[in-house]
């Protein structure tokens, strides 16, 4: 492609999401202006930062990862901080990285480590050809709430915000602002969930399988502005307009903070005015926890039903000013390679060129993908199309129309199957998509 002078004149003088806002400056320069622990913690907000990892060699808890971590929960405050890791199967050097950074760490914690996954009793799915596997969404549920645990543990211990980490690269003063600067009122970040952005390269944007716009619609090609033309494409505007809270119906981006009142047990016992407060702005009971689709051949992320599960549903159809409470943030970005994550200042640059291309390339593939299950309203009386199993016929059984009550989330799903295989001897792999039967 030819160089051409607009081109360098973004570059220069209209790069996107690289002029922080006001308050962001002023958090960083607090941050910069002193050493002293809890210096980015302007409100002494308390802070559970949960993780489940994998760290086959160790690399993660022992290098770059481990010393961001320790970055943020010194800026935090290590009083005002619990960490919380869950690691499993990750060999002998895993095991001693994550022992080390547990010895580094002078917050409360609880860093568990098992050398094997126990699998016994787990539940599993009989596929058609009578083969029985673990699904992979219900194995990733299970091992983000085990780090979760120790909200059970210690109900004692309540907390302002919970911040759940991936193993993916970041700095610890953006996941300060993720924390304490996103959709700021009055001087105090709000939000029910503020999602980061990952990369899987310094272009291409990864969580496409929990990332839905405030419509329920997925993304569009992984490049920006993401969000497709799709319905009234809130999203999609408000990216382009640089906001630090665009409204999404759900988001993961690698590191995401929430409110962390859905994850915990009220306080104290509340009256009925109270309750029913509570009961309005949570929509479920709390706490919520982490979980995977029932239906075969139907699946969701356990990051987008989470998102499901702490918001009221939408109406329909969604008024132009509707607001989940969920945002992604697109100042905050994460990489799953140092290399990639040390990209993401010059890439974000060239952003502005891309929107036209996007957005023509995006219809062209067929972007957003149809799910019939997208619009509906919890609670309503629905017909979903739905595998039911049957082993005495030759294929294992067929779908069928049925009449149910929707639940919170169908926008996260699609027509899928994803099931725990073994690792290769690097670690990678670990599952596979099963095909849909006509």
């Amino acid at each position: 492609m030819a160089y051409r002078p607009r081109d360098g004149f973004t570059f220069l003088f209209l790069p996107s999401y690289t002029h922080l806002p006001p308050h962001y400056i002023a958090l960083r320069d607090a941050v910069q202006q002193s050493t002293a622990p809890g210096r980015g913690n302007l409100h002494s907000s308390t802070v559970f930062i949960a993780v489940s990892l994998y760290d086959k060699n160790g690399i993660l808890a022992s290098g770059q990862w481990g010393q961001s971590l320790l970055d943020l929960i010194d800026m935090i405050g290590p009083d005002k901080v619990f960490l919380s890791i869950y690691e499993n199967d990750s060999g002998v050097a895993g095991e001693h990285a994550l022992q080390q950074l547990g010895d580094r760490a002078t917050c409360n914690k609880s860093l568990v480590y098992e050398k094997h996954f126990d699998f016994t009793g787990f539940p599993t799915v009989a596929l058609p050809d009578g083969s029985e596997y673990v699904r992979r969404v219900a194995f990733l549920a299970e091992v983000r709430n085990r780090a979760l645990r120790p909200l059970e543990e210690h109900p004692g211990l309540h907390f302002d915000r919970l911040l759940f980490l991936n193993d993916v690269y970041f700095d610890a003063l953006d996941a300060l602002q993720l924390l304490f600067s996103t959709n700021t009122q009055n001087g105090v970040s709000d939000y029910r969930a503020a999602c980061a952005v990952d990369f899987i390269n310094p272009f291409k944007f990864y969580d496409t399988f929990a990332s839905r716009d405030l419509e329920g619609y997925n993304i569009g090609l992984q490049f920006y502005p993401w969000f497709t033309t799709t319905g009234k494409a809130q999203s999609r505007q408000d990216v382009l307009r640089g906001k630090d809270a665009v409204r999404v119906r759900s988001c993961w981006g690698g590191m995401v903070a929430f409110d962390a009142g859905f994850f915990q047990h009220p306080r104290t016992p509340m009256g009925s005015a109270a309750r029913e407060s509570q009961e309005s702005y949570m929509s479920r009971e709390v706490p919520v926890r982490f979980r995977a689709e029932e239906d075969l051949f139907w699946e969701s992320s356990e990051s987008c039903l989470i998102h499901a599960d702490i918001q009221n549903p939408p109406s329909s159809p969604i008024s132009e000013d509707e607001d989940s409470g969920i945002y992604m943030n697109p100042f905050i970005r994460v990489a799953y390679h140092p290399r990639s994550f040390s990209w993401l200042g010059i890439t974000r640059r060239f952003e502005k060129l891309y929107p036209v291309v996007h957005g023509i390339a995006s219809r062209l593939a067929g972007l957003p993908v149809y799910n019939p299950r997208r619009a509906e309203i919890a609670g309503e009386e629905v017909q979903e199309r739905v595998w039911m199993s049957d082993g005495e016929s030759g294929s294992g059984g067929e779908f069928l129309t049925v009449n149910r009550t929707a639940g919170h989330g169908g926008y996260c799903g699609r027509w899928d199957l994803q099931v725990l295989i073994p690792r290769g001897e690097d670690g990678g792999g670990g599952w596979k998509s099963v095909p849909v039967p006509d």
